[in-house]
């Protein structure tokens, strides 16, 4: 295939792990988990694509393979119109990647010379690699930490430095995986407004969360992804869309789950999810004209005991999509323990 610069597809991806785990002092069990089942997407050049979904998904697992990291255990891919697993070196040298965590430095090296380290591995010549990391501290406004050594550096200034060694070998594609987490605020808006300005440069970027907000405002499109499967995929206008002339409406107070059960049950309503939000149950409705429904709601949950302290309908949310496609929240940890 020719090469396409900041093109992926994805046709039926599979990964699956095997793991035994111990049943007494002797007998061990083996136990089957699916973390991406029949995957196939399309990422189109120049986009801004996020990856939406609670921690568990198969996030990581994706962009993993993606970056041939890990082999699928069924499917194919071309990333940047080379083959997954026919061309993974060509793969590797035409992509940008930042995982998430902060092992991927050299702790004992400072922060400009990772850079250089890793524009090495690149095959950069030796001018081109030093002009490439002096470009990104820079860009980046890390001056002050880049002649210090990454040990000393807090967990915020190490993912800045994660993100920075994604950029070295100025790829056409860039695959960050939760690149905002531990940041504080302010660096995290400055990450999110330089990966603007990188795809405004031409660049693709791959963007893994599991922030709705981000997803929203950073993404041309985006994939909900759960369990391993893609359960939307679109616009944002276009998912928010998808539910239609269904309405979401929150219910602050204390709400046991029997009340929410029963609530499920009405007529109308699509789906009903209990979680805890700032030491308060909040109660997610999904359900056709829910202004209609409103009355019956309280009636029921009055009847079942719940104190209602707050009770809005609200904007639809990328969360509530998901919501409507799984009766959880994005909050969930879905990972097998």
């Amino acid at each position: 295939m020719v090469p396409q610069p900041g093109h992926v597809r994805i046709e039926n991806l599979t990964k699956v792990y095997h793991t035994r785990q111990r049943r007494g002092l002797f007998r061990a069990e083996e136990t089957e988990v699916v973390a991406l089942k029949d995957l196939s997407l399309e990422i189109h050049p120049g986009e801004i694509f996020g990856l939406l979904g609670p921690n568990g998904a198969g996030k990581t697992t994706l962009i993993k393979c993606l970056t041939t990291l890990l082999l699928p255990t069924s499917g194919n891919a071309w990333i940047n119109g080379y083959h997954l697993t026919e061309q993974d070196n060509d793969i590797r040298a035409s992509v940008g990647c930042m995982l998430m965590g902060e092992r991927g430095l050299y702790w004992k090296l400072t922060g400009r010379e990772n850079l250089i380290f890793f524009g090495a591995l690149y095959h950069l010549s030796p001018t081109d690699r030093r002009r490439r990391a002096d470009a990104i501290i820079e860009q980046l406004g890390l001056q002050d930490l880049a002649d210090r050594t990454v040990e000393t550096y807090s967990s915020g200034q190490k993912m800045k430095f994660a993100f920075a060694k994604a950029l070295i070998n100025d790829a056409p594609l860039l695959i960050l995986d939760e690149p905002t987490n531990t940041l504080d605020l302010p660096s995290a808006r400055e990450l999110r407004a330089v990966v603007r300005e990188l795809n405004q440069a031409g660049k693709t970027v791959i963007y893994t969360t599991h922030s709705m907000s981000e997803a929203e405002t950073m993404c041309d499109r985006v994939a909900i992804i759960d369990r391993g499967q893609v359960l939307a995929l679109g616009t944002v206008a276009e998912l928010k869309a998808s539910l239609g002339r269904d309405q979401v409406i929150r219910i602050e107070g204390v709400i046991s789950p029997q009340a929410s059960q029963a609530v499920k049950r009405l007529p109308g309503v699509i789906q009903a999810t209990l979680a805890a939000v700032n030491g308060r149950n909040q109660l997610t409705v999904v359900a056709q004209d829910g202004h209609l429904l409103l009355p019956r709601l309280i009636e029921t949950l009055i009847a079942h005991r719940a104190v209602v302290q707050k009770i809005a309908p609200e904007e639809t949310t990328l969360e509530d999509v998901f919501i409507a496609r799984t009766g959880r929240t994005l909050a969930e940890d879905t990972r097998i323990k």
